[in-house]
């Protein structure tokens, strides 16, 4: 069995197996500015088919080798977290920190990363055999929506990636990790800059890395509040945060529904402006290629999914991509009633992009 390693600048250390969350006091690592006298390790059992995922876009979360890996920070305290799975229902956590209540809190934030304490059963007994995505759903069961280990990290990429192409506000992601953010010499991973340090950047500063001005200076608002405490982003009730984050000038619904989805971890909610689904939703109600649906008609398509829609949104997505869509699919599902006239609108080719 892979155990959970940590390749460090002396050689690899080992984390050692066992079926008990433990704590050990290693040597710290060269890498940390702050001793290293934790280290945890946690098993989990998936309550549902689960599947370690690839790093992230953005380089935060990498994959090496058989683990996943990433570098959070804990009140400004380095915590080093890894994630293995030697068997279908084994999920191994391990995180390194300056102590035990830190190294617990990055173990929750990757859990809540992967998805792994998640049970889509109730959503698999609902939508298997879905007109529209039920082929999807039984042949990836383990699908997950992929999200943040904290939900700032969530917000600051929406707000880059703001009517830009993909590729393109990710390279800017990175020039601003690589800039603000913290690195770990003896692993190579980074940080991503905490709201703080974005806060107190210059716009100038921002708009160098690519970034439009308007958007630099949302940015730094958006920082602004989270960092002054004025938004919680990790608060049971995110409606305040919301309406807060919201009356800053360039958020917008799409941003906030990205920050919904992929930051605090609602099923509920769908991104419905993005450039994706808007093209995605207009091909497949309507059987033209170059059609497109606006964002009413994207809530509309996904209203079936109830509290689900996240996830629904995700198997729409594989569901295109590996060729399960039924020829119809909403006619399939909508059988009573008339067909609609056949869209007549068109986009510009685009990986992916969308409105504030």
């Amino acid at each position: 069995m892979p155990r959970l390693t940590y390749t460090t600048a002396r050689g690899t250390t080992t984390m050692p197996r066992t079926t008990r969350q433990r704590t050990t006091h290693p040597a710290a690592p060269p890498a940390m500015n702050q001793p290293v006298n934790h280290e945890l390790r946690v098993e989990v059992t998936p309550p549902w088919p689960f599947r370690l995922p690839g790093g992230s876009a953005d380089g935060l979360t990498r994959r090496k080798g058989a683990s996943l890996q990433r570098l959070l920070h804990k009140n400004g305290a380095p915590v080093h977290v890894a994630v293995i799975q030697p068997a279908r229902d084994r999920v191994i956590f391990g995180a390194r920190a300056a102590s035990e209540p830190d190294a617990m809190w990055g173990i929750r934030r990757l859990r809540f990363a992967t998805g792994v304490d998640d049970d889509l059963r109730p959503f698999y007994d609902a939508f298997r055999d879905d007109p529209v995505i039920g082929k999807a759903v039984r042949a990836a069961p383990e699908l997950r929506v992929r999200r943040a280990p904290l939900p700032w990290e969530t917000l600051a990429a929406a707000i880059t990636e703001q009517l830009i192409e993909f590729e393109r506000a990710i390279a800017i992601q990175r020039r601003m990790i690589a800039k603000l953010g913290t690195r770990c010499a003896a692993t190579g991973l980074r940080d991503a800059p905490p709201p703080a340090v974005v806060a107190g950047t210059a716009p100038a500063r921002l708009a160098a890395m690519d970034l439009a001005p308007a958007r630099a200076l949302t940015l730094r608002r958006a920082a602004a509040e989270v960092a002054s405490g004025r938004v919680d982003l990790l608060a049971a009730d995110p409606l305040p945060g919301w309406r807060r984050l919201r009356a800053i000038p360039g958020i917008g619904p799409w941003t906030l529904e990205m920050l919904a989805t992929y930051g605090q971890g609602r099923f509920d909610r769908i991104p419905a402006g993005d450039v994706g689904y808007l093209k995605l939703v207009g091909r497949v109600t309507t059987g033209n290629p170059r059609a497109r649906a606006d964002i009413p008609e994207v809530h509309e398509f996904f209203a079936p999914y109830g509290d689900w829609t996240a996830l629904a949104g995700e198997y729409l997505r594989v569901a295109h991509g590996r060729g399960l869509l039924p020829v119809s699919p909403v006619r399939a599902r909508r059988a009573d009633r008339a067909p609609r006239r056949p869209g007549t609108r068109s986009s510009p080719p685009a990986r992916r992009s969308a409105a504030a």
